[in-house]
């Protein structure tokens, strides 16, 4: 005995069913909507500048090429990178297909940073009377500028500085810790062994500075100047 055929009103919800997940794949295969990619970058980077002292605005640009659809975009900062001012941050895709685009971005920074409150000229000792404070965008100025005037105290500037400048660690000598022709106690450090001694500073040296001390046998050593006079020589 013959199967009768279905009705093909019997059929209509079948074929309805399969041309909406008909459609449904093709809007999926579709482009990535560039705002998405945009506010991800944007998260990303509202994340990476939390705590950062001042007042933070945050500008990316949308992709502007035509980019795959992405179930599980990644924010990542290039190496290199400083993290305010203008650079790129970029986005990659982990599925179903990956891609990686780089966004142009601007991170602000509106904050408080050390300037010349007068004229300085070159070899100048700084003091607290010397230091101003004027709030600006960090992110359009050179990375070194101080924010903390008291860190600068003792410093002493390498040439003239004009009356507003930003005062950057690049032009200042860090305060002298070593003093030519004074008694230097020396920290010897080696595998398994500290012993301390002392000698004669052979020049003048700032924190963090290298400096020859010749020592009370008559043997030059050079180590890394600390403050109190001191000098640490590893071996």
């Amino acid at each position: 005995m013959a199967t009768e055929s279905p009705p093909a009103r019997s059929l209509a919800p079948w074929l309805a069913a399969l041309a909406g997940c008909l459609a449904a794949g093709v809007q999926a295969a579709g482009p990535q909507d560039p705002a998405a990619v945009q506010s991800h970058a944007e998260r990303f980077l509202k994340t990476q500048t939390t705590g950062l002292p001042g007042q933070v605005r945050i500008q990316v640009k949308p992709p502007r090429a035509v980019l795959p659809a992405c179930s599980a975009l990644d924010a990542f900062q290039p190496p290199g990178s400083r993290g305010i001012g203008k650079f790129s941050v970029g986005v990659r895709c982990l599925a179903p297909q990956t891609w990686t685009v780089y966004l142009p971005a601007q991170v602000q920074l509106i904050a408080a940073y050390a300037v010349t409150r007068a004229p300085l000229p070159p070899n100048h000792v700084v003091t607290a009377a010397d230091i101003a404070l004027r709030e600006g965008d960090l992110g359009s100025l050179p990375a070194d500028v101080a924010t903390d005037p008291g860190a600068l105290l003792g410093y002493r500037t390498v040439s003239g500085l004009a009356a507003g400048a930003p005062l950057r660690t690049a032009l200042l000598r860090p305060p002298l810790v070593v003093q030519q022709g004074q008694t230097t106690r020396l920290v010897l450090n080696g595998p398994g062994f500290s012993v301390q001694s002392e000698g004669q500073a052979l020049a003048n040296a700032g924190r963090g500075d290298r400096v020859r001390v010749k020592t009370r046998s008559g043997q030059v050593v050079s180590g890394v100047a600390e403050d109190g006079q001191q000098v640490v020589v590893s071996f």
